[in-house]
Formats: structure tokens, sequence, C-alpha cells
């Protein structure tokens, strides 16, 4: 049910990248990381109607390689932990919902340890926006999935690091049933949705000192 919050994930960086011109964006082509000290990846799911239920990912990793001159041509992979599920469920000693959510019957995270998110195209909707068009897979199962994204901000050279950086912030909603996740469903919601916000770092090759 979380994860694909992702995924998710993360693609979405990818997007961010198709919202605006090489020049306007002022950072180089090239390969950017995930900085996984600024990243974070919640989802969540409508519980019996009465609220939204929001958890976590603690572990995921993407990559972008970045076309400056033809932003179509970038591509993003991501890769989920998803045994990394985090929900700040009280008293665990007494009830460790975490690995709950880890076995057989939800995430089954022995069977299905990472989930992944490959782009496939990004669209520009607007001058900081655009939708990044992927295919996520999930408990074995690859279906399509769309991250609407936002530019936050870009830095043509990373004051901590050789290259540049920027941060953008993916929202999505995928139906956790077609991927064969059904439990408690509906009374816990179909509807998963993700938001990841995250900072990217590029190689050297990609600063832009001015």
């Amino acid at each position: 049910m979380t994860i694909t919050k992702v995924l998710a994930g993360l693609a979405l960086s990818t997007a961010l990248i198709g919202s605006a011109s090489a020049a306007d964006l002022n950072i180089g082509s090239g390969t950017y990381q995930l900085d996984p000290t600024h990243g974070s990846l919640f989802w969540s799911v409508n519980h019996f109607g009465l609220s939204e239920y929001t958890a976590r990912i603690n572990s995921f990793d993407a990559t972008i390689e970045l076309d400056a001159d033809d932003i179509t041509q970038s591509s993003m992979t991501a890769t989920i932990d998803m045994a990394s599920v985090d929900t700040d469920f009280p008293n665990p000693d007494a009830h460790d919902f975490n690995a709950e959510l880890r076995g057989e019957n939800w995430l089954n995270t022995d069977a299905f340890p990472q989930a992944t998110f490959v782009s496939t195209a990004i669209t520009q909707t607007g001058d900081n926006t655009a939708e990044i068009e992927g295919e996520l897979t999930f408990l074995g199962v690859t279906l399509p999935v769309t991250l609407d994204t936002t530019l936050i901000g870009t830095m043509g050279k990373h004051p901590f690091a050789d290259g540049a950086a920027f941060g953008i912030q993916a929202v999505g909603t995928f139906d956790r049933t077609e991927f064969g996740f059904s439990t408690f469903a509906p009374n816990v919601g179909a509807d998963v949705t993700i938001e990841i916000n995250a900072e990217f770092i590029g190689d050297a090759s990609t600063a832009n000192p001015s």
C-alpha cells in the first residue's frame, strides 16, 4: 500500500525537469542522484471513511539522467525498499504494526522486497509543473502510474557537492487492488496516494557556477 507512493517514485524529479528549459533551470545535463538526507516518501490511504492514514517509506533511491537540451529524452529510475515502511504506530513492543505490514497479508516484503518505478514519458503542464508517466512494479505486478510534479528550485552549484542540484515535490495515486493487494478494502481504501519531496544532486559535469 505504501510504496508507490512511490516510488516512486521519485521519478517525479524527472518531471520537474520537464517543466522548464535548460537555461531556466540553470543546471547542466548529466546524472543526478537522490540526496537521501533530503528526501521523503509518504503514503496515505483512507481509513474507514474517517481519515487519511499517513505513513512513510524510510529507504528509497532514484537516479535521473537529465538531457538539458531535450528534456523529453531524460529518464528516471527509482527503487523503494518496502521493508522500510514506518507508521509510527504507538507501543510497538505491544504491537509491532510495521512488522505486520511487512507480512504476507500486506506488503509481503519477504517475497517482494522492492518496488520500482521507471519513467516512460514527461509532459510539461505549466511553468514549473510536469507529469511524469512511468511503470510501477509492486508485488510483482507492473502498471502505469503518473506523478504530478512541481519544481521547487534549482542550484547551479551545490555548496556541499561538486555538481548542480534541484528539488521537487511529486504526488500520484494508484489503486492497490489492481496490484492484487486488497487486504481490508474498502474499509482501508483501495486508492494509495504518495507524496515525494526530494533533492537531487548532479555529478561535477552538471555544475553551472554562474
